[in-house]
C-alpha cells in the first residue's frame, strides 16, 4: 500500500493527492473492524489517482487486492498511528517536502563572473532548473541567482539596471558603502521598462557582499522569485595565500517551496516566508567534486527568513576567516556557524587529508538538510597551508559619554512603535561620531538587523544566547537578534551623508513596515 503513495513527482501532485490520502486514512481507521480472515480483502485497485501535469497523465496505482494483514503492514498502521487520528496523519503527510532529495544529486552551478566596471543587469524572467523540468521565476540576466559581480578595492563600479519586470524594482548593494542615491532606496524605485545606472567607487575592505531588490512592500517576493546575486570585493594583497580560482566557491544558500504545479511559490506570512527544501546557487540538493586540498567557501544566507546552522556531516571543522565586513584578525576553527538572513561568512575547509572517494556534506543542522554533497577526488595537495593571521581591525572607541540609541523590534512590523513611512526621516546621525545602538527583541524574532551606509562592531549580547559569537567579530552590517535578546553595536558613519535605512532583514517584516529612515548629516 505504501508504494501507492510514493511521490514520484511530488512537486507537481502534492496539491492533488489529498483525496487518495483521505481514502488511506479512512481505511486505516476502520481496519480494526475488518474481519481477520484470508478472504476479507480490501479491493483498492479502484483507488487510482489521475493527475494532469503539463499535458501528461500521471497514474498512481494501488495494485492488486490485499488482505487485512497485508494492508495493515503496508499502511504502517500502529496503535500510535490510530491514536493520532485522520487530521494528524494528513498533517504529517503534508510535511513532506515539495521537492524531495533526489537519488542522484545534480551538479552545483557556479554563477559566471562579471566585472563591475561596465556591467548591465536585466531584471526579468528566469527559470529554476529542477532536473526533469524548469520552474518559472525571476532573475538577473535570466539566471537564478544572478552573475557574481567582482571588483577590486579602489576601483569604480558602473552597473546598469534594466527593469523588464511588470513592477518597479531597485538594486540595493548590500554591504557596500555607497552614496545614498546609489543605495537602491525604495524611494528611488525604477519603473517597469525603465533603467538606472549605479555609479560609485569601491571604498571598503575586501569582502563578499550581495545585491538584491529593495522596493517597499515587494522585496520579499522579488528576492524569493530569484532576484539576488553575489558582489565580491577583492584585495590581492590582503588575501594573498588564500585559495582562489576553482578552489574559491561562492555559495548562496536559501530555501524554496513549490506549488501543486511545480512552480516556485511565494506565500507572504507575518512570521516570514520559509520553504521546505534547500537551494544552493539556485540548485536543489547539489553536489560537487573537490580535490583533496584547502578550499575557500564564501557563504551567504540569501533566504527570506530561515536561519542556517552550518557544519559538516563528518565533523570536518570550518576554519572561519571572515564575515560581512571582510577578513578577521585570526582564523578560528569551529564545528558550527549560525547565519541569519543576509549574513555572510568566509570559511576554509581543509580536505587535504581526505582520501579519494570520501563523501561528505555541508549540513544545516537546524533543518537537517545536507545542503551540498561533496565527493573528494584527485591528487592530494601537500602544499596546503592555512594562513595564521590577517589584517588588524581597529576598535571603535566608546565611553560613558557616547551617544546611545535604542531600537525595539516589535512583533512583525514595528520599530519603537513606528511603521515605515518612506517620506519621513525618523532620526538623524552626525557624520564622523561613534554611537552605541541597542537592538532589543520584543516578539516576532528572529530579527536579522541590517544597517545601510556603514559597517559596525558587535559589542555585547545579553539575554537569549547571551554572548557575542566568533562570526560576529570584526566588521558587520547585519546581526541576528533572537527572542529576549539585547545586542549593543558601535557604529560610525564617516563616508557619505544622506538618507539610509535601518531594518529587519526578515524580508516579510521589512515589507510590513519594520524599517526606519535615518539621515547622516
Amino acid at each position: 500500500m505504501r508504494r501507492a503513495f510514493r511521490w514520484t513527482a511530488i512537486a507537481t501532485v502534492r496539491g492533488r493527492i489529498e483525496p487518495l490520502l483521505q481514502i488511506h486514512v479512512v481505511l486505516t481507521l476502520y481496519a480494526p473492524i475488518i474481519p481477520e480472515t484470508a478472504s476479507s480483502e480490501i479491493d483498492v485497485r479502484a483507488a487510482i489517482l489521475h493527475v494532469q501535469w503539463r499535458g501528461q497523465m500521471t497514474t498512481f496505482s494501488a495494485g492488486s487486492p490485499i488482505n487485512r494483514r497485508e494492508f495493515l503492514r503496508h499502511s504502517g498502521r500502529s496503535a500510535g498511528a490510530v491514536a493520532l487520528g485522520a487530521g494528524a496523519l494528513l498533517q504529517g503527510c503534508q510535511s513532506l517536502p515539495s521537492m524531495p532529495e533526489p537519488e542522484v544529486r545534480p551538479t552545483l552551478k557556479i554563477p559566471h563572473n562579471m566585472d563591475v566596471a561596465d556591467a548591465l543587469l536585466t531584471a526579468g524572467a528566469a527559470e529554476l532548473d529542477l532536473g526533469s523540468y524548469a520552474s518559472r521565476g525571476w532573475g538577473y540576466d535570466a539566471t537564478l541567482p544572478g552573475p557574481t559581480l567582482r571588483a577590486r578595492v579602489g576601483e569604480r563600479a558602473r552597473i546598469g539596471l534594466l527593469n523588464q519586470l511588470a513592477e518597479e524594482t531597485t538594486i540595493h548593494w548590500h554591504g557596500m558603502v555607497v552614496p545614498t542615491s546609489m543605495d537602491g532606496h525604495p524611494a528611488d524605485a525604477v519603473p517597469p521598462g525603465a533603467g538606472y545606472t549605479y555609479d560609485y567607487p569601491i571604498v571598503q575592505r575586501a569582502a563578499m557582499n550581495w545585491y538584491h531588490p529593495h522596493p517597499h512592500g515587494g522585496t520579499g517576493r522579488q528576492i524569493w522569485r530569484g532576484l539576488a546575486g553575489a558582489l565580491i570585493v577583492e584585495d590581492p594583497i590582503a588575501e594573498q595565500g588564500l585559495p582562489s580560482g576553482d578552489r574559491e566557491i561562492p555559495l548562496l544558500l536559501r530555501d524554496g517551496l513549490l506549488d501543486g504545479s511545480g512552480q516556485l511559490e511565494y506565500r507572504r506570512r507575518n512570521s516570514g516566508m520559509v520553504g521546505d527544501f534547500p537551494l544552493v546557487n539556485g540548485v536543489p540538493y547539489p553536489s560537487i567534486t573537490l580535490a583533496p586540498a584547502l578550499h575557500r567557501f564564501r557563504l551567504l544566507n540569501a533566504a527570506n527568513a530561515r536561519v542556517f546552522r552550518l557544519g559538516t556531516s563528518n565533523a570536518t571543522r570550518l576554519i572561519l576567516i571572515g564575515n560581512d565586513g571582510g577578513l578577521l584578525e585570526q582564523p578560528l576553527e569551529l564545528d558550527t556557524i549560525e547565519l541569519g538572513p543576509a549574513e555572510r561568512v568566509d570559511v576554509l575547509i581543509d580536505l587535504s587529508d581526505h582520501a579519494t572517494g570520501t563523501t561528505m556534506a555541508l549540513r544545516c543542522h537546524r533543518a537537517g538538510w545536507d545542503l551540498l554533497g561533496m565527493r573528494i577526488a584527485g591528487e592530494r595537495d601537500r602544499e596546503t597551508v592555512t594562513p595564521s593571521a590577517f589584517s588588524p581591525i581597529p576598535r571603535l572607541s566608546v565611553g560613558p559619554d557616547t551617544q546611545r540609541r535604542t531600537f525595539r523590534f516589535e512583533g512583525h512590523r514595528r520599530i519603537n512603535g513606528r511603521e515605515y513611512r518612506m517620506d519621513e526621516v525618523d532620526f538623524r546621525v552626525p557624520m564622523g561620531e561613534t554611537e552605541i545602538w541597542e537592538f532589543e527583541s520584543s516578539g516576532g524574532a528572529p530579527h536579522p538587523v541590517h544597517v545601510h551606509g556603514a559597517h559596525f562592531q558587535v559589542m555585547s549580547r545579553s539575554g537569549g544566547r547571551g554572548r557575542v559569537f566568533p562570526w560576529e567579530q570584526g566588521w558587520k552590517d547585519t546581526v541576528l537578534l533572537e527572542d529576549r535578546e539585547r545586542v549593543e553595536i558601535a557604529i560610525r558613519f564617516d563616508t557619505y551623508s544622506g538618507v539610509y535605512l535601518l531594518h529587519c532583514h526578515k524580508l516579510e517584516h521589512e515589507d510590513a513596515g519594520m524599517m526606519l529612515n535615518f539621515e547622516v548629516t
